[in-house]
């Protein structure tokens, strides 16, 4: 009898889906326009202001008042759709596409219960999720424990996505800083409006991958205990893009020859400018890596209630390794850490019950 390991299957299934999407050289790389250039230092400068030791985590954050419209309604729940201006800094929206100027929201409620008696969990797009359905598949079950579900389309994808850009392939660094920044804005933004518009009862944020990062960030910095879901993501976004699947989808000669340009721009070059200032790939993997090391979410605050905080990893995670997820759980005493057996593509379709339990547990101890 041949014993056959599902663990290595599906860390293995994870490599070949990485090496189909990413690998192939067939598609657009992430970053072909290089580094973004002055958005980039604006973006990292911003960025940093989240952090505790900047002491301007700016609450309450810009209220929004969503334009909704009904698209559909039964006995027992409804189905809105919202817009909304962005919420993030004027400088922000000036880097923004225009494309990503309006919020989209989509908001699956209970019916016959005021929302007091109710709680409602934000949902943040991963990487590739363009649209609601997926996340609102995820969230539907949920409405018989009476918990409403808000999905939050994120810059740069679905509707809001630049005509330029290929699928979820950014075309900058400074895109993933700014889509991170508009995300937790606006999310933040949402979680006030359900607090003191809404008048919900019990909050929570989740996400799934890149996802899970951006909630992670957004539970942290919210002033009074919700529940925070971060779903097979990892502690930092230079986990996937410099050492996981995702630097086989990345343009690292254009970001060097990017690094060089800009470098000549300084010393007035004539000649090729990546031979002459001799900067190698290495050196570029080392500046992204700095410039990711922004989203270390080890580095934001404890959240008011860390034992309402429950990581989601999977045992045999070809993109997110294990000590990534255990990283999150060391710098927020506290939290939970529970484990789905899969990888990362194989636990988005086979344990959204072990996530809907999650969430559901989490909200209980608020």
């Amino acid at each position: 009898m041949v014993s056959v390991n599902l663990g290595l299957v599906h860390y293995v299934l994870d490599h070949i889906y990485g090496t189909l999407l990413h690998r192939s050289k067939l598609g657009t790389p992430f970053f072909s326009k290089g580094w973004g250039g002055t958005k980039l230092d604006l973006l990292e400068r911003m960025v940093k202001q989240l952090f505790p030791e900047a002491h301007c985590q700016n609450w309450p954050p810009t209220a929004v008042h969503p334009m909704w419209k009904t698209v559909w309604e039964t006995n027992s729940s409804c189905l809105r759709e919202g817009v909304f201006r962005t919420t993030c800094d004027e400088r922000l929206i000036d880097a923004l596409p225009p494309e990503s100027h309006n919020a989209r929201v989509a908001f699956l409620t209970p019916k016959n219960i005021t929302p007091e008696k109710m709680a409602c969990v934000v949902h943040l797009a991963g990487t590739g999720d363009h649209t609601f359905e997926r996340r609102l598949r995820l969230g539907g079950p949920l409405l018989k424990n009476n918990i409403a579900t808000m999905v939050l389309e994120s810059p740069y994808y679905g509707q809001r996505r630049p005509s330029m850009q290929r699928g979820a392939k950014l075309q900058c660094v400074s895109d993933l800083l700014l889509l991170g920044k508009t995300t937790i804005d606006e999310a933040r933004s949402l979680l006030y409006w359900l607090q003191t518009e809404a008048g919900y009862g019990k909050m929570g944020i989740c996400g799934l991958s890149m996802g899970g990062v951006h909630a992670a960030m957004v539970g942290s910095l919210h002033p009074t205990p919700i529940a925070t879901l971060p779903f097979l993501a990892p502690h930092s976004a230079v986990v996937p893009f410099c050492e996981g699947v995702y630097k086989y989808a990345t343009a690292w000669d254009v970001l060097r020859e990017d690094a060089a340009a800009i470098t000549q721009d300084v010393t007035s070059l004539t000649e090729d400018a990546a031979q002459k200032t001799g900067i190698t790939i290495e050196q570029v993997r080392d500046r992204l890596r700095s410039v990711l090391s922004l989203t270390d979410v080890t580095r934001f605050p404890v959240p008011k209630n860390p034992q309402a905080v429950i990581f989601v990893g999977a045992t045999d995670d070809g993109y997110i390794p294990r000590h990534s997820v255990m990283e999150l759980q060391k710098a927020w005493p506290g939290s939970e850490v529970r484990w789905v057996t899969g990888g990362h593509v194989s636990s988005f379709f086979l344990h959204n019950d072990a996530f809907r339990k999650a969430i559901v547990d989490a909200l209980d101890r608020l």
